[in-house]
């Protein structure tokens, strides 16, 4: 399934290099999610709630009620996930709070499998230089996601892993990586990061890896058309 990414910054549509550099802005969120119809699910991640300074809760809860969302970013306590669910996300992207310091925060994603439902929550394991990344990607772990990913399959329903390394940079991702943590779970998983042909995101669905794609929509190098297309073949 190819998912469409909506990245949320100061209120605007936005994209982002390595979650660092902002490189342009979409259109309205409205646009964006009509732009983005007769696609199962959309992806949106509010950055400035991930990044712990701010939030554009509004404009979320606005999109879960015009399309199949996977809300993430700043998700950080039981209610702000129980918020979520009732304005009607039907995932809820846990990242930063899903670790401390000693690794991943089973206590935590406990109270929210128990409240939220394992079956709504995906784990998000955003990976840097082979470690996972938190606090809007902007702290490295200790941890690579194939070192946590059993543990913590009994709390969620999959898993969003952005190759970080290559983020917003049109270079192609490293399907290897990916292939890698395929073998590692049967949960669902989602790639995210450096997906830039259509050839990349063919050989993600065929090995049952969904694809959570920004930057190469955006800048037209990969067709709405296209992709719609792709996920009838995989449906």
């Amino acid at each position: 399934m190819i998912i469409p990414c909506i990245d949320l910054m100061d209120g605007k549509v936005v994209q982002l290099k390595q979650g660092r550099e902002k490189m342009l802005e979409g259109k309205s969120p409205d646009e964006m999610v009509a732009l983005f119809d007769g696609f199962p699910h959309i992806q949106v991640i509010d950055l400035d709630a991930a990044m712990g300074r701010g939030s554009n809760s509004a404009i979320v809860e606005q999109l879960t009620r015009m399309a199949q969302v996977r809300a993430g970013g700043g998700v950080r306590s039981v209610q702000r996930a129980q918020q979520l669910v009732r304005e009607g996300a039907i995932r809820v992207i846990v990242g930063t709070a899903a670790f401390s310091d000693d690794g991943p925060n089973i206590s935590f994603l406990k109270a929210l499998a128990k409240e939220v439902g394992a079956g709504r929550l995906t784990v998000a394991l955003d990976s840097r230089n082979g470690r996972i990344v938190v606090k809007g990607w902007r702290e490295s772990t200790r941890w690579t996601a194939l070192e946590v990913i059993s543990e913590l399959e009994p709390y969620c329903s999959g898993f969003l892993c952005t190759y970080v390394d290559k983020e917003g940079m049109m270079q192609g991702t490293d399907l290897g990586w990916f292939e890698s943590l395929r073998r590692a779970t049967r949960r669902e998983l989602i790639a995210a990061g450096g997906i830039t042909t259509l050839d990349d995101a063919k050989t993600l669905t065929e090995m049952n890896v969904h694809c959570a794609i920004g930057m190469s929509i955006y800048t037209g190098r990969l067709s709405l058309d296209d992709l719609r297309a792709l996920n009838q073949v995989q449906a």
